[in-house]
């Protein structure tokens, strides 16, 4: 199953519109209206306005080339519901990823296996805890558990977005997981990707380090 998010652009006051944008006071509005010569008839709630609608049209001219297609990456290997937990593991590594689309026979996207849901799959709260448990003991780590099929322990649906999704729509899709990454989908409705978390913010924020 597969949760496809998009966000409306008439849509005022949502999180992907405030999105770098100045919380400005009354004063701030004041103290600039006093710096331009002439009479301006504007209270502050129209410069706010104008502000803000000025705001969400230069972020969509600077970033309009930004689409989901763009910034994702194409050559993965995506798993299977009866992927067992220690092929799938072997793929993180392999592909140097921390989240794997789950498709089926179709490519169709049936959820996304993360970090987290192999911790929870083999009782750990988080990496260090099961490494320590490893440190302890090699044979924390039953072979039941080895063959657990990750259609068991995947999140689904999986947030997706099409590979025509732009900046507000990629904003608020990542703005509803926390996770690392999410599946990418064609016009079909089949997997074409998978867009990575620190890829989108780089590209929005060149300075962030993840």
């Amino acid at each position: 199953m597969i949760q496809s998010l998009s966000a409306s652009p008439s849509e005022p006051n949502t999180v992907q519109d405030d999105l770098a944008e100045l919380d400005l006071t009354d004063d701030d509005i004041i103290e600039a209206m006093r710096e331009i010569p002439g009479y301006l008839d504007i209270t502050t709630t129209d410069f706010r306005t104008i502000y803000h609608l000025a705001h969400r049209h230069a972020l969509d001219r600077l970033f309009s080339g930004i689409t989901a297609g763009r910034l994702m990456r194409r050559e993965i290997c995506p798993l299977e519901a009866n992927t067992p937990l220690a092929e799938a593991v072997s793929s993180f590594v392999r592909q140097r990823l921390k989240s794997l689309p789950v498709v089926d026979g179709q490519r169709r996207v049936l959820g996304i296996l993360t970090e987290t849901d192999v911790l929870r799959g083999l009782g750990a709260e988080s990496f260090f805890a099961l490494l320590a448990r490893v440190i302890a003991d090699a044979g924390c780590i039953k072979s039941h558990q080895h063959h657990l099929p990750v259609g068991e322990l995947m999140t689904s649906p999986a947030v997706s977005v099409s590979e025509g999704a732009g900046l507000r729509e990629l904003h608020a899709a990542f703005s509803s997981h926390p996770g690392r990454a999410m599946p990418v989908l064609r016009a079909d409705g089949r997997l074409a990707g998978v867009l990575q978390r620190k890829v989108f913010l780089n590209v929005c924020h060149p300075d962030h380090r993840p």
